[in-house]
């Protein structure tokens, strides 16, 4: 099994908060650690209503890890349209999707071999 960053279960713990301050809907985390030849260990995978939302959510992950960890995404992309932005983080990938977007590209489905962790929220 690859061995795991001291801190990244502080980095998602953070992203989640983000996502969660802006009310970031149906929240995954893919543990792709088991899975050979990944460019990264984790995925997070959630969604907003609209571009406003999808940029929001993007801000609040930023603004939180960079003010709670001091730590600012490697790559960003995506913004331009906001209906699917990808945020790297090195080994955790942050990926903001439209509903629609997110139901055609279908990542869960497409890794479908990670454990995925459903994190419920309660808005």
């Amino acid at each position: 099994m690859a061995k795991k960053e001291p801190n990244a279960d502080l980095l998602i713990a953070t992203i989640l908060s983000g996502i969660e301050d802006v009310k970031g809907k149906d929240i995954n985390i893919l543990d792709l650690r088991d899975i050979e030849n990944t460019v990264c260990d984790y995925f997070i995978i959630c969604e907003g209503t609209s571009n406003t939302q999808v940029n929001a959510i993007v801000n609040s992950i930023q603004k939180k890890v960079s003010k709670e960890l001091k730590d600012h995404p490697w790559h960003t992309e995506g913004q331009d349209n906001a209906e699917w932005v990808l945020m790297d983080y090195v080994n955790v990938v942050v990926h903001v999707f439209q509903k629609q977007i997110r139901e055609y590209y279908d990542l869960e489905s497409l890794w479908g071999d990670a454990k995925t962790t459903v994190v419920e929220t309660n808005y």
